[in-house]
């Protein structure tokens, strides 16, 4: 993805910039934070039951869902011990053949909700060639896709078993929701007021109380009984 940046010529002055300014500016700036560090599910666990079983592991590495049986209960839906409200969230997915998944955030975790979907809006993971989910309404379930709200490319995502690169931007400030998939290109979306609204209002979550009210809450990865891997999770809060 290109970004072509103008701005308007000014004089060149000599003056250097000082190390006093330069170390500032550094220190202000957010800094990435792994979220996985490829031998642990620290600061991790499962929605609702952070004492219970959790069937995700590590597989050479990576953060594994090892599937289960379709329509089987639990769900269990990984989510992090911490919350985050304004923030740009970098991770690595690969789905299995007619797989399905999702990327969540602002989760609020409460018995009243069964599940993280119930308040988490999600970026959709997805086989788009096989599975189901990919072919429903205009695109809106695809891979990439701010499931059930706004649909993304398929032309840039990569096939089951291939690795993808999600960047998710959330900025309550800016009321704005950006999705960029493998670098290539970008969806936007508000967060809130009418037009956030009015999408939902036409989405299969028009009635749900508590779906995407929570500003501040915890990232998800979701169990859909299919087997996935996630790698390099990051986030840097803005």
């Amino acid at each position: 993805m290109v970004v072509l940046t103008i701005t308007a010529c000014k004089s060149v002055t000599k003056e250097p910039v000082t190390v006093e300014t330069d170390t500032k500016e550094k220190e202000m700036a957010p800094e990435w934070v792994s979220l996985f560090d490829g031998t642990s599910l620290s600061g991790w666990h499962v929605y609702n039951n952070p004492e219970g079983t959790n069937p995700w592991t590590i597989e050479d590495g990576v953060l594994m869902f090892p599937g289960r049986a379709a329509g089987s209960k639990p769900e269990f839906n990984l989510v992090t011990d911490n919350e985050y409200t304004d923030f740009i969230l970098s991770l690595e997915w690969k789905i299995s053949e007619a797989g399905n998944s999702g990327i969540f955030w602002g989760v609020h975790e409460d018995e009243k909700f069964s599940e993280a979907y119930m308040t988490g809006p999600e970026i959709q993971v997805l086989d788009n060639e096989k599975h189901p989910d990919s072919f429903v309404g205009n695109g809106i379930h695809k891979a990439g896709s701010l499931y059930d709200l706004i649909g993304y490319p398929d032309e840039y995502i990569n096939p089951a078993g291939k690795w993808n690169k999600c960047e998710l931007e959330i900025d309550h400030k800016k009321n704005i929701g950006t999705v960029t998939m493998n670098g290539k290109a970008s969806i936007s979306f508000p967060l809130s007021g009418e037009k956030w609204n009015t999408m939902v209002a036409n989405s299969k979550f028009k009635d749900w109380e508590g779906f995407g009210r929570y500003p501040t809450g915890h990232i998800g990865l979701q169990d859909h009984s299919d087997k996935v891997w996630y790698k390099n999770i990051k986030i840097k809060e803005i």
